[in-house]
């Protein structure tokens, strides 16, 4: 309803909203399994009605939670019957992950781990934000004393938009949804980036002065611009996109990518040379002269799974609130297949943080047992 009452409730058709008459209750099993399941005919209706409307469909934006019932069950469900029924679209989630201090619910690890035992199979990228750091953002940079949700969604949307200008303006240097995952993704598991933008402004004041390229670079990849609680410098970057916006000389925004890659070698794993993908649109967003939005595979990433993974592991194993999912049907197989899941996830990273040129070759006799 706040939608439909916004500023942009004119934009959506009325009949494209979908509602349901229950909520998950912030239980995983209920959004995937019963009341989730429900709805999700209704909810592909649409989405088909939509897609048949496209000349050119380029993929799917699912913007959710993680840590509730319905985001997280009902959404996971969701993007696993989107992609049986456009597989070869590319699909792209803004996920909100649980916070390391704030907590909203006591089941959030069991959600988490769950959803993520979807997104790694299911999904192509998925931007990892979480309300913690977007809190920090408020009140460090932003100088924000009491930060309202509105806050924290203006600086989700600064991102969002940030990564699908390009397939909505004009640039000099393209790059659409396809092209992310292409240059961001180097093994299919690994596709949880950390978003950033810069340059950070507050709803009301738009920034005064004009920033040059090399400002908006070294902005970009400050840890404290982060939009998820990991530290980029306790890992490395596989790969990283740098989303330019506004009117810049693309000699530049190559010098400064180069600029970072040099300076911060240690930072960026030595086997993939040239990891940055740079591209840059003409429009800049309202109120800014250039801006740009960060999308970062890094290997710190495994500290948010590690984190959720642990609090999963010290429910689990006293089975503590698990009825709740049982009492849905849900087995406590699916529990232990998604922890471990999440384990290799995180130990997926780390191999490739250690890794290093000269083992590349040891690397792939051993992933070939890995795969079987």
């Amino acid at each position: 309803d706040s939608v439909r009452a916004g500023p942009f409730g004119q934009l959506f058709r009325p009949d494209n909203f979908v509602f349901g008459q229950t909520g998950a209750g912030n239980n995983w099993a209920k959004g995937h399994y019963t009341e989730g399941a429900e709805l999700i005919d209704s909810v592909l209706d649409v989405v088909r009605k939509e897609a048949e409307g496209c000349d050119c469909l380029q993929g799917f934006q699912m913007c959710h939670s993680l840590g509730g019932g319905t985001g997280s069950g009902m959404g996971t469900l969701l993007i696993s019957k989107v992609r049986e029924e456009y597989p070869d679209r590319v699909m792209e989630t803004f996920s909100v992950i649980p916070s390391p201090k704030v907590s909203d619910t006591v089941v959030e690890p069991y959600n988490a781990v769950l959803s993520f035992h979807q997104l790694v199979e299911n999904s192509d990228e998925c931007f990892l934000l979480d309300n913690e750091a977007l809190y920090d953002i408020c009140f460090r940079t932003l100088k924000l004393t009491t930060p309202t949700y509105g806050d924290l969604n203006h600086l989700v949307s600064a991102a969002m938009s940030g990564v699908t200008c390009c397939l909505r303006f004009p640039g000099q240097l393209n790059c659409d949804l396809r092209k992310i995952a292409v240059n961001l993704v180097p093994f299919p598991r690994l596709h949880f980036f950390m978003t950033g933008f810069a340059p950070l402004t507050s709803r009301g004041s738009q920034q005064y002065r004009a920033l040059t390229v090399p400002e908006l670079t070294q902005q970009m990849f400050d840890a404290k611009n982060m939009m998820c609680a990991a530290d980029p410098r306790h890992g490395r970057y596989l790969t990283a996109a740098a989303l330019f916006r506004g009117r810049m000389s693309t000699k530049e925004v190559d010098e400064q990518m180069l600029n970072v890659q040099n300076k911060n070698s240690s930072y960026f794993v030595e086997w993939i040379p040239n990891n940055i993908k740079a591209s840059v649109c003409d429009i800049p967003p309202k109120g800014l002269k250039m801006a740009v939005a960060f999308a970062g595979n890094s290997t710190a990433i495994q500290e948010m799974f590690k984190r959720v993974a642990e609090y999963f592991t010290a429910m689990f194993r006293r089975k503590a609130f698990l009825h709740w999912y049982t009492g849905e049907g849900m087995d406590e197989m699916e529990f232990t297949e998604a922890e471990s899941n999440m384990n290799d996830l995180v130990s997926e990273y780390q191999q490739y943080q250690d890794a290093t040129a000269e083992e590349e070759g040891e690397f792939d006799e051993e992933e070939g047992e890995y795969d079987q």
